[in-house]
């Protein structure tokens, strides 16, 4: 049995790092992808985890495969295939850790993970399936997410989900909107940002867009703040959790260690979802917290995800 499994894009984030000395920019080569960073954040505290996606069968897929398993993330179900090129993503970091980023997916492997391909054996044995909304742009990925949100869920897997928006992945906004808002119904735990809070709500307050989430069913709301902290919403109310003070180079793969380190909060407490009182989601943030400002203070996403003790150290 998995403590977590995640499903979604696995890529290659080329992060900037500075000029070389004729001035040109330089960058990185960082393992990426939201839902699988969450599958390898979960993982490096000390939970079995597995990540289902595609990547090309060439240098970066090879690549992502093995930083899987360094990772300890079962990636049995991470198909590299010869037909499409491993997706990549290029993050200029703005000061103060803020990234705008450029991508080259028009046949990026991400998106071509089809139904058929699912590991049905490892979707019917784990405790959390973690999806995102970038597999939800294009077919088949679209039709692979649900079909394994429905597979999941229909074990008794609790659904987590992360809307990761990123606006030249959609030919719309409109279309966005539609997509991201479809998984919330079968979700029982939502992580999101204060900027997609409009996009998955119509509500721009924090509170306002859990409240709203909760009266659709979702059982545990997290809208994170960025240096605020996050908000935190269960049946029995909300409240406010605030960040530890860091100093932010990158901060790439943030939400995604705090919502790894969440979820491994969870796992450990033994409870479902809707068993979480509101003191306990408190402190499932507050070492969520502690857990994203330490990924802030390094590059990258995968490779800058902080060990138990790290966070331990800061909590």
């Amino acid at each position: 049995m998995y403590d977590l499994t995640a499903l979604g894009e696995m890529l290659i984030d080329f992060t900037a790092q500075g000029v070389n000395a004729e001035g040109q920019a330089l960058f990185a080569r960082n393992p990426g992808g939201a839902p699988a960073n969450v599958a390898a954040s979960a993982a490096k505290l000390g939970l079995r985890t597995a990540f289902i996606g595609k990547a090309g069968d060439d240098m970066h897929g090879r690549f992502l495969k093995q930083t899987l398993a360094d990772c300890g993330v079962d990636g049995s179900g991470f198909i590299l295939t010869k037909d499409y090129f491993t997706t990549l993503a290029f993050v200029d970091v703005r000061p103060g850790g803020e990234r705008e980023f450029s991508f080259a997916r028009v046949h990026g492997a991400d998106k071509m993970l089809s139904p058929d391909e699912l590991p049905e054996d490892i979707l019917r044995n784990t405790k959390i399936l973690h999806v995102g909304s970038v597999s939800l742009t294009d077919e088949p990925a679209r039709s692979a997410t649900l079909e394994a949100v429905r597979i999941a869920k229909a074990s008794g897997a609790v659904i987590t989900y992360d809307p990761n928006y990123r606006a030249p992945l959609w030919k719309s906004e409109e279309e966005a909107v539609f997509q991201m808002r479809s998984p919330i119904p079968y979700t029982d735990v939502m992580k999101l940002s204060d900027e997609e809070t409009v996009l998955l709500t119509g509500e721009a307050d924090p509170e306002k867009a859990a409240d709203a989430l909760i009266a659709q069913g979702v059982q545990l709301v997290c809208v994170t703040l960025g240096e605020r902290g996050a908000f935190v919403r269960t049946e029995e109310g909300g409240a406010y959790v605030p960040a530890y003070p860091c100093r932010a180079i990158d901060a790439t793969g943030a939400g995604d260690a705090f919502f790894g380190a969440f979820l491994y909060r969870l796992i450990e407490s033994g409870k479902r979802p809707q068993e979480v009182p509101l003191g306990d989601a408190r402190e499932f943030a507050a070492f969520a917290n502690a857990a994203a400002s330490l990924c802030c203070e390094k590059y990258g996403a995968i490779p800058a995800l902080p060990t138990p003790e790290d966070v331990l150290e800061r909590f």
